[in-house]
């Protein structure tokens, strides 16, 4: 009876030992899959923030001229405007505008998408009017009274054309919002949209006060 019992035990003690041991391997399968679940998500996140699409293309090929042309009117205004409140805004419109445009040209040249053609120094007019025809843009006939006023005129025609200007922009920025998928894109339409709509604000009270309304 006794010998018997003690194999009993033993059998039992054996059973136990595998049970353990199959319990570990388990354990050690389900860490590493784990592990390699939890980095999945990070280059899906990663694929995703890389990701562009058609808009994102357009978006920056239409705003690269759009901007390139705000910071021409704004150059303008150092040596025409008359107030300084419309030449401390021309500055900051610049000073903003000047980089977005290096860091969108950034993005075509990396997609393999051409870049528009920059025509600032042709003929007056010629590099307006490839463009005329976006949200916002001034025509070749604007900007050539733009360049040739001076004084008070210079800064009711300014603060007049901008504020389109920004309009059209924000609506070009509130699509790419809506429909693009490039991160970056979208984060700096958001600038955008948050910038140039308090400039309008800016803007339209400095044209009340410049007509004396």
């Amino acid at each position: 009876m006794r010998s018997t019992r003690t194999l009993i035990r033993r059998v039992c003690l054996a059973a136990v030992a595998v049970s353990a041991a199959l319990t570990l391997t388990a354990c050690g399968g389900d860490s590493d899959g784990s592990g390699s679940a939890a980095s999945s998500p990070s280059v899906s996140a990663e694929t995703s923030a890389d990701a562009h699409n058609a808009q994102d293309v357009s978006f920056a090929q239409g705003m690269i001229p759009h901007h390139r042309q705000a910071v021409e009117m704004a150059r303008l205004a150092a040596d025409r405007a008359s107030s300084a409140e419309v030449k401390a805004l021309a500055a900051r419109i610049e000073k903003a505008q000047g980089p977005e445009i290096e860091t969108m040209t950034g993005w075509l040249k990396t997609w393999g998408e051409k870049v528009p053609e920059d025509m600032a120094g042709n003929m007056p007019g010629m590099d307006h009017s490839a463009d005329s025809g976006m949200a916002g843009m001034m025509d070749g006939a604007d900007m050539e009274k733009l360049e040739k006023a001076s004084g008070k005129d210079f800064d009711a025609m300014f603060l007049t054309m901008m504020v389109e200007h920004h309009e059209g922009a924000v609506e070009m920025a509130g699509t790419e919002q809506a429909k693009g998928d490039y991160q970056a894109a979208k984060a700096m339409s958001g600038d955008i949209v948050t910038t140039q709509t308090a400039e309008i604000g800016e803007m339209k009270k400095l044209l009340g006060e410049n007509s004396g309304g």
